[in-house]
């Protein structure tokens, strides 16, 4: 074994002895692991840096007490993982979905890390969200949820501090509920969160934005091999605001998409 090697066998192991139970984030450490060797073995002195980058530079972890439609206190719990601020403030979605936990947090905001600083803007990483389910929950109920969730994040957050924005289960309605509690409590409008409605601030094609974004990237991709996605049959993974949009912009430039999911499945 290669002293390159040895380096980050010994970091890995470090992890794992820190965080042995949270297996999505371990995965996702890995993976980058992998795919960064050659760039480690050029240059050691990057696993030290990496070090330093799986280590969130901030884990808040808070209860979410509220009221149901039968009048029947529920409890969830609410997360925020603000990872690097070291290109700029905390910037990543907040997840609402009964499989979150502080794993699946940490690996999506370590992802957000290297997504965030391809785009070139000056943007940390962070990401955030509960374990609570929006389906077959009314909407009385829901802004009663992110009412006091923001209750809690509402402290943490902030336009140069850490700006949130959607993910799975917090669309336009979630986005609005918790920025109308936000400007409550902080007393000010202020560009705290991403992906709100254009009636209070938010931007223009902000829904389609990152599903097209998507069909534009795999354009560029085949235009550089000399080809183009016409005619091509496309596997589009999920079934929210980002595949719906991905599969319009693929129907417009000519390709077929095949496939949509969720978490019960697929269809062909």
């Amino acid at each position: 074994m290669s002293a390159v090697a040895e380096k980050i066998s010994a970091v890995r192991a470090s992890i794992l002895r820190r965080d042995p139970d949270q297996k999505e984030f371990l995965q996702a450490v890995d993976e980058v692991f992998e795919s960064l060797a050659p760039v480690f073995e050029k240059d050691p002195k990057y696993i030290e840096a990496f070090e330093r980058l799986v280590e969130p530079e901030r884990q808040i972890i808070f209860r979410v007490p509220w009221i149901d439609d039968k009048g029947v206190q529920q409890v969830n719990r609410g997360f925020r993982v603000q990872m690097s601020s070291a290109l700029g403030p905390y910037k990543g979605g907040l997840r609402f979905h009964p499989t979150v936990n502080i794993s699946v947090i940490k690996f999506l905001a370590f992802e957000q890390t290297f997504k965030n600083s391809l785009t070139t803007l000056m943007m940390g990483a962070g990401k955030g969200g509960s374990d609570f389910d929006p389906r077959g929950r009314s909407d009385r109920e829901v802004m009663a949820f992110c009412q006091s969730f923001m209750t809690e994040l509402h402290r943490h957050i902030g336009a140069d501090t850490d700006v949130p924005a959607g993910d799975i289960n917090v669309g336009a309605r979630e986005i609005g509920y918790l920025f109308g509690q936000y400007k409550r409590l902080a007393n000010n409008f202020t560009g705290v969160l991403t992906g709100k409605d254009l009636r209070w601030g938010g931007s223009l094609i902000r829904p389609e934005a990152t599903g097209y974004g998507c069909v534009y990237f795999a354009q560029n991709y085949l235009a550089h091999k000399g080809e183009s996605l016409e005619g091509k049959r496309c596997v589009v993974s999920g079934s929210g605001n980002v595949a719906q949009y991905t599969a319009e912009k693929l129907l417009q430039l000519g390709a077929v998409p095949i496939t949509f999911s969720d978490s019960n499945g697929y269809v062909l």
